[in-house]
């Protein structure tokens, strides 16, 4: 049997794959077959999207413990799947332009810097928004499930699977506000932080009731905290006019 050298680690091939890291003899050709082939397979296999979205919404606690002990290969990568649902986020914001109402709701004035702030990390660019507020809210997660056994790390990636499939959620609302001209963007808002809330409350102990009391507290706090943050550095610059763009 020919016996080749892996281009990945060179040690020598003698099946179809190499014994060592795994890198297959030979690479197959990109074309439109091997396009089609991995759209396929992020969108509708194992390791796709859909798979990541029905399993963290209907079972997150169960499927983000999963993904952290036990197995990493069947759901997309946590922050890349954050990033992706908020380009998806961004593409229907930019076709129905949804974010007007919600500053309006939130009582924001055009134009100020706290708008502009909110306008940056959660409407321009939702990925790194939802970094920013997942990292808060993960935070005091930690505080109030401290004896838990889990980092900050972990509890972030959890943060990040919850906030794409909120992500997901407000988008398709939008897309059906967008078609049916109803108000329902701000109530859907709500609804994913009720849907976070009681992710992360089931992430802990799904059995306890104050698994959700301190799940709500930390969002709670987390919003808050956040929200004074920008208000306060709002305030500041707003307050210095040659600093303004």
């Amino acid at each position: 049997m020919q016996t080749t050298t892996c281009k990945n680690c060179n040690d020598p091939i003698s099946k179809n794959f190499c014994s060592n890291c795994g890198q297959p003899a030979t690479l197959r050709r990109i074309d439109r077959h091997y396009i089609i082939h991995e759209i396929r397979d992020f969108f509708f296999a194992n390791k796709g999207m859909l798979y990541t979205v029905k399993k963290v919404l209907i079972s997150p606690g169960k499927s983000v413990r999963s993904f952290i002990a036990e197995d990493r290969y069947r759901f997309v990568k946590p922050i890349t799947f954050l990033f992706i649902t908020s380009l998806i986020y961004t593409f229907v914001n930019y076709i129905f332009d949804f974010g007007q109402e919600v500053y309006h709701h939130a009582d924001l004035v055009e134009g100020s810097v706290t708008y502009l702030i909110f306008d940056w990390l959660y409407f321009r660019y939702p990925g790194y928004g939802s970094i920013i507020t997942g990292f808060f809210i993960a935070l005091w997660v930690k505080v109030f499930f401290r004896k838990s056994g889990y980092n900050i790390f972990e509890i972030f990636i959890l943060l990040c699977f919850l906030s794409g499939v909120t992500t997901i959620f407000v988008s398709i609302v939008a897309v059906v506000q967008g078609i049916t001209h109803l108000n329902l963007i701000v109530p859907a808002s709500y609804l994913g932080m009720i849907y976070v809330v009681w992710a992360i409350g089931q992430f802990f102990d799904r059995k306890k009731a104050k698994s959700y009391i301190k799940a709500a507290l930390s969002f709670l706090l987390a919003t808050f905290v956040l929200g004074l943050l920008i208000g306060i550095i709002g305030l500041i610059i707003d307050g210095f006019p040659e600093y303004q763009y």
